[in-house]
């Protein structure tokens, strides 16, 4: 039997190349392949095959996408297609699903798992955004089902200040508002990373001052901290019910209801930069392994189907 060959697609920034290269030799020792600098930005498919930097993507036995900041489109559209050929980290259904925020919230909810209280309204339905209002006590996060990094995300506090904004956004092409309750918290957050099903690290992040968005593109800093069970049971949850083989979930506390809150998920968390880890934020390694193990497993599953399929 021909050894695994997995393909990889990984960031660069922030440590991203170091960790790549850490992730090639420890497949390497397990008697996996791998081809690096994938970007599906430079592939093309025809007859039946995506060609990528002259490799035919449907001959790998997997491949990880592990770049978030320049997913485009047509990236994501050969990313689906490629999915249904062959094992992708993550699944492209969990991947999708994930991505939007309304299709997470209302799944995880309709499982029991605690989001923030969220609306979905027509972009006509200027009178269920003002019943939110209300109904959220007066103040409502608005955003983008697709964004991530706290990109074009508003906090809205009171009907006049959505009667100012609703003639910028009838302008849009948007079919429809997402809004959530905005929650009463310490302005600071969980960031809890699964791999597999398994908690593999932790850290906490902190809003700028004068700010409550807890995001690194938005100035936020992170801090060691500890997290306890009922966050990770929690985030374990969650990435199960999303189908996600690895995720980055974040909570924080709702102090008005008095309980943790799973706020977003992330389909392809950061590793630890080599300035956070001199904060002693020092999971890297953890996370690594569990991604080997899952990479592993995922080759072997796909060779035994194929062997069982063969004879």
């Amino acid at each position: 039997m021909t050894a695994p060959h997995v393909g990889i697609w990984m960031y660069e920034n922030g440590g991203g190349k170091a960790i790549e290269q850490k992730l090639v030799h420890a497949l390497a020792e397990r008697g996996i392949e791998t081809t690096t600098g994938l970007n599906l930005r430079d592939a093309r498919a025809q007859d039946g095959q995506i060609y990528c930097n002259g490799i035919v993507m449907e001959h790998l036995d997997a491949f990880l996408s592990y770049n978030a900041g320049q997913q485009t489109q047509y990236q994501l559209y050969l990313y689906q297609a490629l999915s249904e050929s062959i094992p992708t980290l993550n699944n492209f259904h969990a991947f999708s699903l994930a991505e939007d925020k309304f299709r997470t919230s209302h799944l995880l909810n309709s499982h029991g798992v605690v989001t923030a209280d969220y609306r979905l309204c027509h972009k006509n339905d200027i009178a269920g955004l003002k019943a939110a209002i209300r109904d959220f006590g007066g103040k409502l996060v608005y955003k983008p089902t697709d964004g991530w990094g706290g990109v074009g995300v508003v906090k809205i506090e009171g009907e006049h200040a959505l009667d100012m904004l609703l003639p910028f956004l009838s302008r849009t092409d948007l079919r429809y508002f997402y809004v959530e309750r905005f929650i009463n918290y310490d302005n600071t957050d969980y960031r809890i990373d699964v791999v597999d099903g398994k908690c593999v690290g932790c850290y906490g992040r902190k809003a700028p001052k004068d700010d409550w968005k807890t995001n690194i593109t938005s100035g936020g800093s992170v801090f060691v901290r500890e997290p306890n069970d009922e966050v990770v049971e929690l985030a374990i949850k969650a990435s199960k019910l999303l189908g996600l083989e690895i995720a980055g979930v974040d909570l924080i506390y709702d102090r008005e209801h008095e309980r943790f809150v799973v706020l977003e998920v992330n389909t392809i968390p950061a590793f630890a930069t080599p300035e956070q880890e001199q904060l002693g934020i020092n999971f890297n390694q953890t996370k690594l392994d569990a991604m080997v193990d899952l990479i592993e497993k995922t080759v072997q599953q796909k060779q035994a189907l194929h062997t069982f399929k063969v004879a």
